[in-house]
């Protein structure tokens, strides 16, 4: 049996390779990586975790964390630039892609010879290997999925095979709507949010030590707490009509100080569907997969503060969907809270019209999973390798017949 015959026989057992790029910046990437894999593992695939601040330089890798970070913490209004300006013009877009040229050969060393999709969920990655891929030195498809629900051009690069976004996301600027192909998927969110509950409310409120009868919103700002989330636990407060719920991610220093004033604040949650079941609204402000989460969970969400960039576009995005309410400031605060926490549990909209219900119907239609589109892709190149290896099959078989025929013909003292 030849080696052609082997390798179509392995193919037959498993569905091949996928590599899964993603980049520990924040939560909201890795998350759902996480997600994706677990789908395609499922499948049958053997699935591949990158990170993409990896295959930097590691003083480049740890100076882009901090650099992110500190620009969210201490010049917020710097981020906004920077985030308008790629929307305006390609040319800070341009900037990345040539300042990420040196590690191209590093990326495509990371990526398996038998590799059959790419998939990435952070933005940067796809200025990297969109430019492999379009040069043809990265010979399978790739894939991005937009964990925002707003397509900025940081995500858009030449050589992605195709954007994977949510329902109501929206291409900036919308004049590129047109050069962009988008396919609708549900998000990646874990089946922990969608299905039915395995506690109440009453013993999910138990759990975490939260009251019985009181109404509570569950602030949330990341995996970093970034933002002005400070201020926007002491305003929730102010307005006496819900107790804040706070959860500070990995800040721990945000915790220690948020604690001195607060009773219920936490750091990491490991058991974020339990958390959200036990609250009447969440108040976010990134607009990333906290507020996909619980949207899928059926509790109404509030954009307030939103951080500068792709936060605030998010919160815009979310508001004309009807899927969030945005309350621009603070005196909204109060009355927007109380109309959403009135209401009897099981018909509190999500701001504009749009149920819970209908948000968790929308999610969970089976033939927009993510996961779907990936494994067609990968079968597809699984297909095309295998007719390639056939071709070479056959023409190594001609070949040796013909220098058998060769051969014979010479001992016998043929022409």
């Amino acid at each position: 049996m030849d080696a052609s015959t082997l390798g179509m026989r392995r193919d037959m057992k498993c569905p091949g390779r996928i590599v899964v790029v993603s980049a520990d910046v924040g939560a909201g990437h890795d998350t759902a990586a996480t997600e994706l894999t677990r789908r395609l593992r499922g499948r049958g695939f053997v699935v591949d975790r990158l990170n993409f601040l990896d295959v930097l330089p590691r003083p480049a890798h740890w100076a882009f964390k901090d650099m992110y970070r500190g620009i969210l913490r201490w010049l917020p209004w710097g981020y906004d630039v920077l985030f308008a300006l790629g929307n305006r013009s390609q040319f800070s877009v341009s900037v990345l892609r040539l300042l990420l040229r040196p590690v191209r050969h590093r990326m495509r060393r990371a990526i398996p010879a038998d590799t059959r999709v790419v998939v990435t969920t952070y933005p940067f990655a796809n200025q990297l290997l969109g430019p492999l891929r379009r040069q043809g030195l990265l010979n399978i498809p790739l894939i991005t999925y937009v964990t925002d629900f707003v397509l900025h051009p940081t995500w858009r690069s030449p050589g992605v095979d195709a954007y994977c976004a949510v329902r109501h996301a929206e291409v900036f600027p919308a004049s590129a709507a047109d050069d962009v192909d988008v396919t609708v998927v549900q998000p990646l969110v874990s089946p922990a949010f969608t299905t039915s509950p395995a506690v109440d409310r009453r013993d999910a409120r138990q759990r975490f030590g939260l009251p019985a009868d009181e109404r509570l919103a569950l602030i949330v700002a990341g995996s970093w707490g970034a933002g002005e989330l400070k201020a926007t636990v002491a305003e929730v407060a102010a307005t006496g009509r819900v107790r804040p719920v706070v959860v500070c991610g990995r800040n721990e220093v945000l915790r220690q100080q948020l604690r001195a004033d607060h009773h219920h604040v936490f750091g990491w949650v490991d058991d974020m569907p339990t958390l959200m079941r036990a609250v009447d609204v969440v108040v976010e402000n990134a607009g990333g997969l906290t507020c996909q989460e619980a949207l899928a969970c059926g509790v109404p969400v509030v954009t307030y503060r939103p951080i500068p960039g792709h936060g605030r576009a998010n919160a815009r995005v979310l508001a004309r969907s009807g899927l969030s309410r945005w309350v621009p400031d603070r005196d909204q605060l109060g009355p927007v809270l109380a109309a959403l926490t009135d209401a009897p549990w099981g018909k509190r909209g999500t701001g504009a019209g749009v149920s819970g219900r209908a948000v968790r119907a929308d999610l969970a239609e089976p033939w927009l999973d993510a996961a779907g589109v990936i494994a067609e892709a990968a079968r597809r190149a699984g297909s095309a390798r295998g007719e390639e290896r056939g071709r070479r099959a056959f023409a190594d078989t001609v070949g040796d017949a013909a220098a058998v025929l060769a051969a014979l013909l010479q001992s016998s003292g043929g022409p």
